[in-house]
């Protein structure tokens, strides 16, 4: 799969709109402001530096006819300084640049990322990982280049060139109206040039990038090659791809071979062209001597090369508007209220829920409403279930509770208090979730556990974990609790990521307890120790538990099964086996060979 290059990135127009939206960047300075201002002091004293060189590289030349050695000495010597001038205001405009990038860029990292994290998840349903991760890295890194030297470089070739036509202009106007008629033009078209020569090879590199794709997928699946005895098939294949690179590669080989002969050519075409008028100038006397000729081609030097980069680093900056604006729509976003609630006691949840008439359809697929009118009720250290075909709605009641999105009609009611009215910190802080896929930290397996509540001791942990059936084969490990559990806890099974996730809910203490499928994808002996470890878990807490695989449920007190939204049937366990037809009895009798 082809990654995504900075290069890549899409440019913004620039017009007053765009500008300003950059400009919102200073917000992000804080006290870091001035460094960029006195940087931009640095800048000008830079530019105006180099622009005393050529004139000053005429005057040493000059010597030359006047048999001037003092003045040469004093004009070297001041060549020099000019030099280590220039060295100084480089350095400090490049360190404060700098200093000012990295502080305002950690400044909107974290505001991005902790905007980010506290949006809803009807915007996280809706956004890829992959676009949200391109925001924080790529885009930031295109702010970041532009900030440090783009914006820097950018009005440095600027004031070359402004200031580099003036000081021709007092030399000569009629070379200098001849050399802005040749050299940037020259230089312009190199650059377009160069740019197409760009994108050409990138084609070439996308080639080559596919035929690797083809090695890839061939050696990955070299079993079904040769089971199908397809080598020959497959060696055709990568010749194919491998042909068209060539051709590709050829042509591109020619296209650089005709930038190179127009940049003999032309480029060095102009130069000369501006020298010999300026030495048929000289000869009549228009220009007063050599040296001010070799001050003019010097600035006509500095003019072409500057007007050969401003292009690309014109193009840098709208690519950096660009990414500006995607960084600020983010944050721009209104995150959840996370801790502004009515109610400001923080006394702990007893647990007792209650659906009223919940009907909720998703942000991103409102034309289909997954809950129609959906009421039951959950009391104190009751065992709620859910079951009911894939579709129907049973996760969704999961995140209702959570209130990861927002109830289109009914109430949510809490201890007899509307969900609404408890602040997300407080509500979020009574609930656990233990999901069917775990999903870990990279962490340690103490990380991990700890999460369910930060500050735990290491007695609490071992407890929680002891409680969980995991300690065994935490124990097991030579680093025991600071076992490494991998991205995503890869090196643990299922069985153990379940019994860390049980460990960590368990630390956490808390009142409604939602099970969505923890144990549906375990073998049998896993499922049997988290199994052990989930009727721990439930013990004197509220539990809504989602279930595919009706054995973890015959015991609870109410079972609830929902049909394309809606609750059609209600009961205990054996009450439900007495319907007959009944959507609960028909599961039972395809999962259960006794009834």
């Amino acid at each position: 799969m082809a990654r995504f290059k900075e290069n890549d990135l899409p440019k913004a127009k620039l017009n007053k709109d765009t500008l300003n939206k950059s400009l919102l960047i200073f917000r992000y300075a804080g006290n870091h402001k001035w460094k960029f201002y006195v940087g931009l002091l640095f800048l000008l004293m830079t530019g105006a530096t180099a622009l005393a060189f050529p004139k000053l590289m005429g005057m040493l030349v000059d010597c030359v006819n006047a048999k001037d050695l003092a003045k040469a000495k004093n004009i070297a010597l001041l060549l020099m300084g000019i030099l280590f001038l220039q060295s100084f205001f480089s350095f400090f405009r490049l360190s404060l640049f700098v200093n000012f990038t990295e502080n305002t860029l950690a400044n909107i990292r974290l505001a991005l990322y902790s905007n980010l994290i506290k949006l809803p998840m009807s915007f996280f349903s809706q956004k890829r990982v992959g676009e949200l991760n391109s925001r924080i890295s790529s885009d930031i890194s295109q702010i970041q280049d532009t900030l440090t030297s783009t914006i820097a470089e950018f009005l440095r070739q600027f004031i070359l060139i402004i200031g580099g036509v003036i000081f021709l202009a007092t030399i000569s106007p009629k070379l200098t109206l001849m050399m802005l008629s040749i050299v940037p033009v020259v230089a312009v078209a190199a650059v377009i040039f160069g740019r197409f020569i760009r994108k050409y090879s990138k084609k070439v590199q996308d080639q080559v990038a596919e035929s690797q794709v083809i090695v890839e997928e061939t050696l990955q699946g070299i079993s079904n090659v040769k089971a199908f005895a397809n080598e020959w098939y497959e060696i055709a294949r990568y010749e194919g791809k491998i042909s068209e690179v060539v051709k590709q590669a050829i042509k591109g080989g020619k296209y650089r071979g005709y930038f190179a002969s127009f940049i003999i050519f032309c480029l060095f075409g102009a130069i000369v062209a501006v020298v010999w008028y300026g030495v048929n100038l000289c000869i009549s006397g228009e220009i007063k001597g050599v040296g001010e000729l070799i001050s003019f081609v010097l600035y006509s030097t500095f003019i072409g090369a500057s007007f050969g980069g401003i292009a690309e680093l014109y193009a840098q900056i709208q690519k950096a508007v660009g990414a500006t604006e995607r960084v600020f729509e983010l944050l721009d976003e209104t995150p959840e209220k996370i801790n502004t609630s009515k109610i400001q006691s923080k006394e702990k949840i007893k647990g007792n829920v209650a659906f009223h008439n919940v009907a909720f359809s998703y942000p991103s697929r409102k034309e289909i409403q997954v809950l129609k009118d959906v009421s039951f009720t959950a009391g104190y250290g009751q065992k709620i279930a859910i079951v009911g075909p894939s579709g129907a709605g049973k996760s969704t009641i999961s995140s209702l509770l959570l209130r990861f999105y927002d109830i289109e009609k009914g109430t949510i009611l809490i201890d007899d208090k509307d969900i609404y009215e408890y602040d997300l910190e407080h509500l979020r802080g009574n609930m656990s979730i233990v999901p069917q896929d775990v999903i870990l930290f990279g962490g340690s397996i103490r990380e991990n556990i700890a999460y369910g509540k930060p500050d735990a001791t290491d007695e609490e942990i071992t407890m929680a974990a002891k409680q969980a059936n995991a300690l065994d084969f935490i124990t097991g490990f030579p680093e025991k609790f600071d076992t490494l559990v991998g991205e995503r806890g890869i090196k643990l099974s299922g069985g153990q990521r379940q019994r860390i996730a049980i460990a960590r809910a368990l630390l956490k203490n808390p009142s409604i307890l939602i099970l969505d499928e923890a144990t549906s994808s375990l073998d049998s002996e896993s499922e049997k120790l988290v199994q052990e470890a989930l009727e721990i878990l439930m013990e004197g807490r509220t539990s809504i538990i989602i279930a595919h695989r009706l054995s973890t449920i015959r015991n609870a007190d109410t079972i609830l099964v929902l049909d394309k939204g809606v609750i059609s049937e209600k009961g205990t366990h054996k009450e439900l086996l007495k319907m007959e037809n009944g959507i609960y009895k028909n599961l039972s009798n395809l999962q259960f060979s006794d009834f």
